[in-house]
């Protein structure tokens, strides 16, 4: 681990940008700064202590209406909070929250999330044992403890054929982007992690800049990665470093605009990564899949399984998608 000098150099900045889930971030923050470790520095860089290592938490609350913000700074005087007064979107915010950051490693970690057993020792570990690793994301598990996906491979078409058509038996597999669940138990070089807990080198993302603020929501992990990667740097997944994520805890609040956004961030995520022709037949899948999905609305309609309302939040969004 690297020397701290005069409790000034920080080894791990966390960076949690929060929307509206107080009781959730409340339970990450818990779990990350026991209040017996806080240590206010007069440096001014809050920073919790370990044996070998250290971090700062910063939390970046995106004009949240559920008193997150009052929560944080009342409960954890210690984390460094920022607060918009609108909401920035997920890129912007946590770009806020990098630029405030002194680590030598940054960490983005979702406030659905708590982080397990010694995560984030074993993350600066790897980073400082694997000099070309510019950016590692760690095992994710669900709220049960099962298996949840925390790898994935660069957007193909299939990828997309089978965001609309899925086949049960192909959804694990290479086809759709995943890596084998065998290979889990151990550290492998990956495309990009999910970015509910991904952690980046200061010198990969001073080379290949901060996060695109062009995407409001979704793929903006993805894009940094795709970056990071031409840039010449590995990206890992790690199995040691084990979080919970509870999984769109932000998002889900309202679905059918969360579709609109997460399609307006692949069209964008496509035109910076991928050849005219691709994105072309691209669009042709989704305009297929679209035309499936409101057949499938009707139909679900018709059996008396969703409401007219619901009929038509599904069918403007699929519409307003076809659109962009």
């Amino acid at each position: 681990m690297g020397e701290k000098q005069s409790g000034m150099a920080v080894d791990l900045s966390v960076v949690i940008v929060s929307f509206n889930v107080r009781e959730l971030l409340r339970g990450c923050l818990q779990a990350l700064v026991p209040s017996s470790k806080f240590q206010v520095p007069s440096s001014g860089v809050c920073s919790v202590e370990h044996e070998t290592w250290n971090m700062e938490l910063i939390v970046v609350d995106n004009a949240s209406a559920d008193g997150s913000a009052a929560m944080v700074q009342q409960e954890f005087p210690a984390v460094q909070l920022i607060v918009n007064t609108e909401n920035r979107g997920y890129a912007a915010a946590n770009n806020q929250g990098i630029s405030a950051a002194h680590g030598r490693y940054v960490l983005l970690l979702n406030p659905d999330t708590v982080v397990l057993d010694e995560a984030l020792a074993n993350l600066v570990r790897f980073l400082d044992e694997h000099p070309r690793a510019g950016a590692v994301g760690g095992r994710l598990l669900n709220a049960d403890g099962s298996f949840q996906h925390s790898a994935f491979r660069f957007p193909t078409l299939t990828m997309t054929l089978l965001d609309f058509f899925p086949r049960h038996r192909l959804l694990d597999s290479a086809l759709n982007g995943r890596y084998p669940r065998a290979w889990y138990d151990h550290a492998f070089p990956i495309d990009h992690p999910l970015g509910a807990c991904l952690a980046v080198r200061r010198e990969t993302f001073e080379q290949v800049g901060l996060l695109d603020e062009g995407f409001f929501i979704y793929c903006e992990e993805v894009d940094w990665c795709w970056r990071i990667k031409q840039a010449g740097w590995e990206i890992w997944y790690v199995p040691d470093a084990p979080v919970i994520h509870y999984v769109a805890q932000s998002t889900r609040q309202f679905r059918y605009p969360m579709f609109v956004e997460l399609w307006k961030s692949r069209y964008r995520l496509f035109a910076k990564h991928r050849p005219a022709w691709w994105q072309a037949l691209n669009r042709q899948l989704v305009r297929l899949g679209l035309w499936a999905e409101m057949r499938r609305a009707h139909a679900a309609r018709q059996r008396g399984e969703i409401s007219q309302q619901e009929l038509a939040e599904r069918l403007a969004a699929y519409q307003q998608v076809a659109r962009l």
